[in-house]
């Protein structure tokens, strides 16, 4: 279920990626059974071509990476957490639009 300009990652990856990654980093925890998960997947690539560059976009399988999803206390998929120099600052569990991705990155990025 990976776009061209979102990137697949693991439990292992994600240390590494994620937490020890300078700049603006997004991760979308879903399951390929999701409803939601799968209805947003055109949004967030569209997101990612938009802002490549700028962000990272990431997709975390929460079947296949349970460690990572229980760590971050991921409860309701899809849930959207993005991340500024390691820490996450905005956490959504919902299925977002494209719009609502780009004004989430405008704040973080305006602080």
């Amino acid at each position: 279920m990976n776009g061209t300009n979102t990137i697949e990652l693991t439990d292992a990856q994600f240390e590494d990626q994620v937490l020890k990654a300078e700049g603006i980093i997004i991760v979308d925890f879903w399951a390929p059974w999701c409803g939601p998960c799968v209805t947003m997947a055109p949004a967030l690539e569209s997101f990612a071509e938009a802002n490549k560059g700028e962000v990272k976009v990431y997709k975390l399988n929460v079947d296949d990476n349970p460690k990572t999803a229980e760590k971050h206390s991921i409860r309701s998929i899809p849930t959207v957490i993005f991340f500024k120099d390691g820490e996450a600052v905005d956490v959504t569990v919902a299925a977002m639009s494209r719009q609502s991705l780009q004004q989430k990155l405008e704040n973080i990025v305006n602080g």
